[in-house]
């Protein structure tokens, strides 16, 4: 399987969940300003023309987007790991919620309309105006997460590596875990997994978040 990403985007979650699943695959940078990718000879639109990542290209050739179904492809290729349950079960269902809510409510609502030049808000009103819209969410997780390390049967799925996209964020915007200790305590238990490490490490530095209008 063959992997586009961009450092630090939502596609961190799928690269983390790829590196715990021990499957064979490769990964693709992507220059998300030039839309494109093999250090800016291929179109990325080509890939994906919704022209964001991640996506995932298959064993088959096919290209799988949007960052919770190739979350859930990716673990239904495991049998041994329990990345996702069994379909119907209840578990499978918790999962699928946690998967739904990360990707409407918290994804969504991070990527700022009044951003310049990044998916995350990176100006001022921007990053005051998506803390705003955004701090309910998390709070609603905090609260789910107490005294619990991952989000479904205290146990680490396929969720959990799509939520530590969101607290990652929140430690790059410097939103501050005041309100969330819960979800600060999960954020640094999530970076102790060896499998994160390896992929934080090989993804690199993150696009800037400095306000581009100074």
């Amino acid at each position: 399987m063959k992997l586009f990403y961009a450092a630090g985007a939502s596609s961190l979650a799928p690269h983390i969940l790829l590196e715990e699943s021990s499957l064979t695959y490769v990964v693709e940078k992507v220059n998300l300003d030039t839309k494109t990718w093999n250090e800016g000879q291929n179109d990325y639109k080509l890939i994906n023309p919704k022209s964001y990542v991640p996506a995932l290209e298959t064993d088959s050739g096919k290209i799988i987007t949007e960052c919770a179904v190739i979350l859930e492809y990716i673990a239904k290729k495991v049998t041994t790991r329990n990345l996702i349950a069994e379909y119907d079960s209840q578990t499978y269902w918790q999962q699928r919620m946690w998967l739904n809510y990360i990707a409407t409510e918290l994804h969504k609502n991070f990527i700022s309309s009044f951003r310049k030049g990044n998916w995350l808000p990176n100006t001022v009103n921007s990053k005051q105006l998506v803390y705003e819209r955004v701090l309910p969410r998390p709070e609603f997780i905090d609260q789910k997460l107490d005294r619990k390390n991952y989000l479904v049967n205290n146990r680490f799925s396929a969720p959990d590596a799509y939520l530590f996209v969101i607290t990652n964020w929140i430690r790059r915007l410097e939103y501050g875990f005041d309100k969330l200790v819960n979800l600060e305590s999960f954020d640094k238990n999530m970076r102790k997994r060896s499998a994160i490490g390896r992929v934080l490490k090989q993804e690199g530095k993150a696009h800037s978040l400095q306000d581009e209008s100074n």
